[in-house]
């Protein structure tokens, strides 16, 4: 998933932003945020542009310099760039599947923690889920008030993506408060008398 992500999105700025550089196309991603909703390190971009140019879905149009500046390689999307990134964009789009939740394994192994540790760490995590909510509500707003000019701000189908994010963490949320709630009033006992393993 994360190599799939990770060549549509640079595929995607490549064909946005082309001819570009691959600092630009970092630069975008991370204006994105992308390294925290599509696991997409800012190093591994330039790892990305290089598979993607081996793989024939870009071409390096430039590779010279301009004044002082170092040279730098300028990409362009191939014919076969631009069938995959539809392909891969129509893929992601028509997959109605949910990612693997890295919490889920552990909460198959919250009967063996102590309940009030967990009860600790779930109350931490609400705090740290309300907090991303805030946040997130806060870049919807900024990137809306924006001009939707990609040069100078962040477009505004990011919002889009941004109020997905928001959608996830808010039930991720409302989850981790209802389990406190049927822990805390007793209508859930994940903590059977006798455990198995002390």
């Amino acid at each position: 998933m994360a190599r799939r992500s990770t060549r549509l999105l640079v595929l995607g700025v490549v064909r946005i932003l082309q001819p570009v550089h691959g600092y630009d196309v970092r630069r975008e991603l991370l204006s994105w945020r992308a390294e925290e909703w599509a696991n997409i390190a800012p190093g591994s971009i330039y790892g990305a542009l290089k598979t993607l140019e081996r793989d024939g879905w870009i071409e390096i149009v430039d590779t010279g310099s301009r004044g002082a500046r170092p040279a730098r390689t300028t990409y362009q999307l191939t014919a076969d760039g631009e069938k995959e990134y539809q392909q891969l964009l129509r893929d992601v789009l028509w997959e109605a599947k949910s990612p693997p939740h890295p919490l889920l394994p552990a909460v198959s192994q919250l009967p063996f923690v102590p309940r009030d540790d967990a009860m600790a760490a779930l109350q931490a995590r609400a705090h740290h889920l309300e907090g991303e909510v805030t946040l997130l509500e806060r870049d919807i707003a900024r990137i809306e008030s924006g001009s939707d000019d990609p040069a100078t701000d962040v477009p505004h189908h990011i919002a889009e993506m941004q109020r997905l994010s928001l959608r996830l963490v808010e039930a991720e949320l409302n989850w981790t408060r209802d389990l406190l709630g049927r822990i805390e009033s007793g209508d859930v006992n994940l903590w059977p008398s006798h455990p198995p393993h002390e």
